[in-house]
């Protein structure tokens, strides 16, 4: 049977010995191949890869690192496993070795990640990876996979594959859900995290101590589930996730900032070194774009973002799911190609309507991407009568938030324009026809 207490990353939790603090007063233990694993270069990259990347520029001191980020996963990995020690189906389940390869994947599980990555796996084109590939070539090979083998005695392609997401038994289930599920280790730390730092206070607002405190199998004993006692902190999980997305994640100037590196990066990716690109640190990947960058639009576009100056696309008009069902449905989701080639019909559209002249990159469309976000659906356990409810059941609110397309209520499409264009494009009274007639021009041409 499983005993969590030998495991020394979990003893040290207690032990208050050899310890590193971060935000929000958090101490995080360092054992020996713990510390040995955060002095390899490939780890240590990440102290110099925000979390958040353009969201700084709206929100200035959301500049943590991953590297923080993912001492804050380790420390709560730990405490999902001790607080786990106390249930008898996962103890009699799981072995060591399942336990110390949760802890070491969940420090490393951010270790593929280069800046502004998730923006640029959304255009999903071809030779760009995705940030689960390249930590594999970090992981299989180098000092990292040695210390794997020689400090923890686990094989790196056993990480490799727990962080691939795809169980092949119960116990690598339930060690998936725990990494990436509902209430994984990931959401609770960057929720509070990202709160904290962006100066906000809706990721804080759920009581992680009592969501934790609640933790257990599922009726299947294949995944987390939450006893009755962590209801309301779920519901305020759920909530929390909905209002950062929506005020933060998808803030529109933050938006703004990512549709112009979107298509920055599009018209110039073919003459980037791209497994040089994804191995860099923040500032030399912003050096190798604007040297790669064509002249004209993609350099401005940069020089706008990372120039002396910033100078942000501004709003033209925003549609979601609920105000104008049939633009949110011609361009959600759509390949990013498609969208960028919509942008430049609806320009020379615009442009004839307002006598103005109109650059196709100084028009920019912003949509929810191919990818949906995952949904919550986690089981409540009811001791007393020992049955298990979808929390979806039982609460309206997560019913609302989380099982209908979370994507349809947090994030919308919207039109940016180049600064000097706001006035002259603002005076049109047709923008919605022209999009509408844009996507149809677009979905001809694709046609054929």
């Amino acid at each position: 049977m499983l005993n969590l207490s030998k495991i020394p990353e979990i003893q040290s939790l207690d032990a208050r010995k050899s310890l590193v603090r971060i935000p929000p007063e958090q101490d995080i233990p360092l054992t020996p191949r713990i510390r040995r694993i955060l002095d390899t270069a490939e780890f240590r990259r990440l102290s110099q890869i925000p979390q958040l990347g353009l969201v700084s520029l709206v929100y200035p001191a959301a500049n943590h690192t991953r590297f923080e980020h993912s001492l804050g996963v380790f420390r709560t990995t730990l405490l999902y496993l001790k607080h786990l020690a106390h249930d008898e189906r996962f103890i009699a389940t799981m072995a060591r070795e399942d336990a110390e390869k949760l802890i070491v994947t969940a420090l490393l599980h951010d270790l593929g990640h280069w800046p502004f990555c998730h923006l640029i796996e959304d255009l999903q084109l071809a030779g760009v990876p995705t940030h689960e590939r390249l930590a594999e070539s970090f992981l299989l090979e180098g000092a990292i996979a040695s210390l794997l083998r020689s400090d923890w005695g686990i094989d790196p392609t056993d990480v490799v594959a727990l962080l691939s997401g795809k169980p092949s038994d119960q116990r690598s289930a339930i060690l998936d859900s725990m990494l990436s599920g509902p209430i994984d280790v990931d959401k609770m730390d960057y929720l509070m995290r990202d709160s904290l730092h962006a100066g906000v206070p809706y990721g804080m607002n759920f009581d992680q101590g009592r969501l934790v405190g609640s933790l257990t199998l599922n009726e299947a004993g294949n995944g987390l589930a939450i006893s009755e006692k962590g209801r309301t902190a779920a519901e305020m999980m759920v909530f929390a996730r909905y209002v950062m997305f929506s005020e933060v994640y998808w803030h529109h100037a933050v938006r703004s900032a990512t549709a112009m590196l979107q298509r920055a990066f599009y018209l110039s990716h073919s003459q980037l070194d791209l497994n040089q690109l994804f191995r860099s640190t923040e500032q030399p990947m912003i050096e190798q774009l604007v040297q790669a960058a064509p002249d004209g639009k993609a350099s401005e576009l940069l020089n706008g973002l990372f120039g002396s100056t910033r100078q942000l696309y501004k709003r033209l008009a925003q549609y979601s799911l609920f105000e104008d069902k049939d633009v949110y449905q011609q361009l959600a989701r759509r390949p990013y190609p498609w969208l960028a080639e919509c942008s430049n019909h609806f320009s020379k559209l615009a442009s004839r309507q307002a006598e103005c002249r109109i650059d196709p990159e100084e028009i920019l469309f912003d949509a929810p991407p191919v990818e949906c976000e995952v949904d919550f659906n986690v089981d409540v356990f009811f001791p007393k009568d020992h049955q298990y409810r979808p929390l979806g059941d039982i609460s309206p609110m997560v019913r609302t938030l989380a099982q209908e397309q979370f994507d349809d209520y947090v994030k919308r499409v919207r039109i940016f324009v180049h600064p000097r264009l706001t006035r002259e494009l603002q005076t049109l009274k047709n923008i919605r026809e022209l999009i509408l007639e844009a996507a149809d021009e677009t979905e001809r041409q694709s046609i054929q």
